[in-house]
């Protein structure tokens, strides 16, 4: 909420800020553009006052002379008329000023602005047969310009401060309204007590940037319980699979500690505590493998052959102690799988070693290219796996009770993590129907 709240500062400063210095450049330009305006205005009146003395002097025997009776159409202005240094016309003014009319007729300057009299006096030479007879000075008023100009700037620094008020006014409604889905988001978020809730924002399909931004969020969440659900998975799983060769171990050993045994059954405990541990070791290897390749995007390859012949020899004791024979069936050409000989190898093994359990005398494994990918087949001369249960049979937990184990085992390191494996590496895991037996079919990325 407090992210929110400031966010929502930033932006109200950042558009008053804006809008502020707009309001300073337009108005310092307006005023500018005003007074030179009004500097122009006055000018343009000094040059037409100027030009309207100068129409009612005359010239006789060469000499400047100014009329004896004003005209009634002159305008009532301040005027000084001045033949080379003798006045012939001036209006009632101070000393200061008529000094500023008569250096103007002396120094060449056409404008002059007197200090403090507010006026602005203008020459005219009178030139007459390209003689030079006197000179005309006009003043005007400055006064009604500067109180133009100071009542422009005032006000326009008012109505400046009055929108300035009322875009910060609009502009706080409007980003409260656009951040208040937000700051809901955020109060929404902080209830939820468990990230692996179903729960999402829910905006529905991304129109602008806030649905953009939950349908982004929900996606992380989505990934995040997503992630969740493969841990506890992950642990339950390991929980499962160790749980059978833990418990045997416990019972060895509790069983050596409460009777006395012989040579022979103490090597027999040893073994069975040994090929509990191993089958510990080899699922903790198959599920940490797993998990390494879920997370890990590297492209390995391997041999696919050197796989299936890794699988067959791992399974040998087991096979010896079952009366079957592994058969691998080598390609005609090497093929290359799109994962380590060892992955490939931890795929198979869980197949070959269920195969070992149901087969009667025989457990086949095949390598073959099919299309983008390569296809390990183990079938074994057992008696196969019923419809019903070609998919429960990949649930971890899941043991067939039907009596169709000959040799009484269950599926050793699982179908389970042999399929949930494949499918880390992109292929998968099936159970085919096939008269003759069980015939368990693994895809996985050609190399």
């Amino acid at each position: 909420m407090r992210s929110a709240l400031s966010l929502h500062r930033r932006l109200l400063l950042s558009v008053i800020g804006a809008v502020a210095l707009a309001l300073v450049v337009m108005i310092g330009a307006f005023n500018v553009v005003l007074r030179e305006r009004l500097n122009h205005e006055a000018n343009s009146s000094l040059v037409a006052r100027g030009s309207a003395e100068l129409a009612s002097l005359h010239v006789v025997g060469g000499r400047l002379v100014a009329p004896e009776v004003p005209d009634a159409g002159a305008p009532d202005t301040q005027a000084w008329v001045f033949a080379g240094e003798r006045v012939l016309e001036q209006p009632r003014a101070s000393p200061a000023l008529e000094r500023a009319a008569e250096q103007l007729t002396t120094d060449g300057r056409r404008t002059m602005d007197p200090a403090g009299a507010k006026l602005r006096l203008y020459a005219v030479p009178v030139v007459a047969g390209g003689r030079r007879l006197g000179t005309v000075v006009t003043a005007i008023s400055l006064s009604p310009y500067e109180n133009t100009a100071q009542t422009a700037l005032i006000a326009s620094v008012v109505l400046g401060a009055v929108l300035l008020a009322t875009v910060a006014i609009a502009a706080r409604v409007l980003i409260s309204g656009a951040l208040r889905p937000v700051a809901d988001m955020t109060a929404q978020a902080a209830a939820w007590r468990q990230v692996e809730s179903s729960q999402r924002f829910n905006l529905g399909p991304p129109r602008d940037e806030l649905t953009q931004l939950a349908a982004t969020l929900d996606g992380l969440l989505d990934s995040v319980a997503s992630s969740l659900r493969h841990e506890q998975r992950f642990s339950a799983e390991l929980s499962h699979e160790l749980r059978s060769p833990l418990s045997a171990v416990i019972a060895e050993a509790q069983l050596a500690l409460r009777h006395g045994r012989t040579l022979d059954e103490h090597r027999a405990g040893y073994e069975r505590v040994l090929a509990a541990a191993q089958q510990m070791r080899r699922t903790l290897e198959t599920l940490l493998t797993a998990a390494r390749i879920e997370h890990d995007h590297s492209h390995a390859t391997g041999d696919a052959a050197e796989a299936a012949h890794a699988a067959a020899r791992g399974c040998a004791a087991l096979a010896a102690r079952s009366g079957v024979t592994i058969t691998v069936d080598d390609p005609q050409a090497p093929v290359r799988v799109g994962i380590e000989t060892d992955v490939a190898e931890r795929v198979l093994a869980p197949l070959v070693e269920n195969a070992c359990h149901y087969g009667a005398s025989s457990v086949r494994i095949g390598v073959a290219r099919r299309g983008g990918a390569v296809t390990f087949t183990v079938q074994d001369d057992g008696p196969g796996v019923a419809e019903q249960n070609r998919e429960r049979i990949f649930e971890p937990g899941w043991r067939d009770r039907s009596g169709r184990q000959p040799n009484g085992h269950g599926a050793g390191l699982g179908l389970p993590l042999a399929r949930r494996l494949a499918r880390a590496a992109g292929g998968d895991v099936d159970a085919e129907p096939d008269a003759a037996g069980g015939r368990f079919t693994a895809r996985l990325p050609s190399g």
